[in-house]
């Protein structure tokens, strides 16, 4: 007999550190000393192995079958061999070997404890796989263990041995990370390799926002209030469109928070990127207007068929609409998800277009809660002070409507 401790000990670099009950290493010993015997009588050996667990000690037998002719000499011995050892042997009986596990020889041990590798890792990854696989959209948080050829390696806070990264596609291109600096990112999705499963996690991605918002917003966390739509220019802008299933909560009030402070709180994880929170509305029509917001619209004219939406603003609302280097327009399209045509007051009229629907409509008119003071026309010294006193956006400092 051999006692268990010789093979915990030829393994126990790769055990001791993945928090094994006394259950799943007595399975991986089994399996172990069956791809030693492997290594010694053949892939087809059969055995039985049986651990005491009050004193640790184990017993190896090997099964090997009576035949008039051997086919297979790792299950099979022949009758005259093994009337050797017992006279009554006949065909068809099973004969006993023990097996000293202090007589395997050095390639045996070695491939004990390579099969414990093996099956840790794999073991390894499946609880990796099934722990992530519904984690998608979710934010994690970690370490930045090192950057290679572009991309992040990070170490997760919850599960060091996940392998994560950060490509350099789904980074934000005006933040720069370093080694051991705390991160957060969203999980993009979980991707095959050779090596096992690799997170693949997104800090340019709107998920992102998204989570962040769920993070702050306990009404999002709820199911109360829902992200329906959410459009991105990372770096520079984010719209998203949000919508309460609690007639008595404000969706865009939840999600910017008393004086802006949910919202900034995103704005902040996010580098000072912009961000327009508006409701979301089931008509085309009426979401259009809201979704180039800060800009008010005189005028919606819808294509159906074609999926395109004819805004008409007027001159002085028309910057705004559009947006620096047309990104305002651009990510009200990609929200509604509809082509938006917009035309200023002045041009409309040159088309000939109708002159009536300059008037501006009070219907629906909607102003983001988040249009933010850096876009007025305000001295720097002013919007300073508005800043410190706790006032980022607009509708924070009018007074509310009687």
């Amino acid at each position: 007999m051999a006692n268990a401790e010789q093979i915990v000990t030829a393994f126990r670099d790769v055990a001791a550190t993945k928090n094994l009950s006394d259950e799943e290493m007595t399975d991986l010993v089994k399996e172990g000393i069956l791809a030693g015997l492997a290594r010694i009588y053949g892939t087809t050996v059969q055995a039985e192995i049986a651990i005491d667990d009050m004193t640790r000690e184990f017993d190896i037998v090997v099964l090997r079958r009576v035949v008039a002719e051997v086919e297979d000499p790792a299950s099979e011995i022949l009758l005259e061999e093994a009337r050797w050892d017992d006279e009554t042997f006949e065909v068809g009986d099973v004969m006993e070997v023990p097996v000293d596990f202090r007589d395997f020889g050095r390639n045996a041990v070695m491939a004990v404890k390579q099969r414990i590798v093996q099956i840790v890792r794999d073991n390894e990854r499946d609880r990796i796989r099934d722990e992530f696989s519904d984690e998608v959209t979710e934010l994690l948080s970690g370490e930045v263990q090192q950057t290679e050829r572009g991309k992040l390696v990070v170490m997760l806070n919850r599960s060091r041995e996940a392998e994560a990264i950060i490509p350099w596609k789904e980074q934000n291109p005006r933040e720069r990370f370093r080694q051991g600096d705390p991160i957060r990112a969203v999980l993009k999705k979980v991707e095959e390799t050779p090596k096992g499963p690799r997170l693949i996690l997104s800090r340019a991605d709107a998920l992102f926002v998204a989570a962040l918002f769920k993070l702050e917003v306990p009404e999002i966390s709820q199911g109360i209030v829902e992200i329906r739509e959410i459009s991105r220019e990372v770096g520079g802008r984010t719209k998203i469109a949000v919508y309460s299933r609690d007639e008595s909560i404000d969706p865009v009030g939840a999600c910017v928070g008393l004086k802006g402070s949910r919202v900034q709180a995103v704005v902040s994880e996010l580098g000072g990127e912009r961000i327009d929170i508006v409701p979301w509305h089931p008509d085309t029509d009426v979401f259009a207007r809201r979704a180039l917001a800060p800009a008010r619209v005189s005028k919606v004219i819808s294509d159906i068929e074609r999926q395109v939406i004819t805004a008409i603003v007027d001159e002085d609302q028309l910057s705004l609409a559009i947006g620096r280097n047309g990104q305002n327009v651009r990510l009200a399209s990609q929200l509604i998800g509809w082509q938006i045509d917009l035309y200023g007051s002045r041009e409309w009229v040159e088309k000939g277009a109708d002159m009536s629907v300059l008037s501006v409509s009070t219907e629906d008119q909607y102003e983001t809660s988040d249009f933010p003071l850096s876009e007025l026309d305000l001295q720097r010294s002013t919007l300073g002070a508005l800043s410190a006193a706790g006032y980022e956006t607009l509708l924070l400092i009018l007074p509310e409507s009687p």
